[in-house]
């Protein structure tokens, strides 16, 4: 089992700039895919950014070229660097984790993003 643990969320203003980061407990190398998901307020929870134990990331269109996912497997963290923020940007974003041997998924709590003037 893993815990997962965001920080870094916050109020941004329009075209600024964050970056989300999650702490496993254990270690994620060669193990886990690690996500960002996020869900804005009374919508459906979505896929954000993915990088595979390899490196490998993939992207929900809307946020190509303005998000950048990696990881540290040293570390046992994953970022999401956000960019060139928009209003349709904010909602509550969550940390994943999902074994590539068993499937098993992990959920980070959750942190807020909300991007306004």
């Amino acid at each position: 089992q893993v815990q997962l643990v965001e920080s870094g969320g916050g109020l941004v203003q329009p075209g600024g700039s964050l970056t989300l980061s999650c702490a496993a407990s254990r270690s994620i190398q060669g193990i886990y895919i690690m996500g960002w998901y996020r869900q804005p307020p009374g919508k459906q929870r979505e896929l954000v950014a993915t990088v595979g134990p390899g490196g490998s990331t993939d992207y929900l269109d809307s946020v190509k070229g303005r998000f950048t996912i990696s990881r540290d497997d040293d570390k046992n963290t994953v970022s999401l660097e956000m960019n060139s923020l928009k209003p349709e940007d904010s909602a509550l974003y969550y940390c994943h984790a999902r074994s590539i041997f068993s499937g098993r998924q992990y959920w980070g709590q959750g942190t807020q993003v909300t991007v306004s003037s």
